[in-house]
């Protein structure tokens, strides 16, 4: 393959990343729950963008008294989806 071809390859896959919206949420949610631990009882991994590079993202699971969230995160994330910052922080749980 030429130079110009795996160029043009390269900045197709850059597009359809950039194009594809919930590709960094997804990232993000995986990052939550490598950090974390998978929660026994778990339902799913909600990712709210707010503004910038700022999320909330809530960990849903069942338990006794039915479903809730035992883990809500502030995160600040990187273009890629990696977690800069937690509040609180995302510490190993499970």
């Amino acid at each position: 393959m030429s130079t110009a071809a795996n160029v043009e390859l390269v900045s197709e896959v850059e597009t359809a990343q950039s194009s594809h919206p919930n590709l960094r949420v997804d990232k993000i949610r995986i990052a939550v729950l490598r950090a974390l631990g998978r929660p026994p009882e778990l339902i799913r991994v909600s990712v709210l963008p707010l503004w910038g590079d700022k999320f909330r993202v809530n960990v849903w699971a069942s338990g006794n008294n039915g479903a809730g969230i035992p883990n809500s995160y502030f995160v600040t994330a990187g273009d890629d989806g990696a977690i800069l910052q937690s509040e609180p922080p995302i510490q190993k749980q499970y």
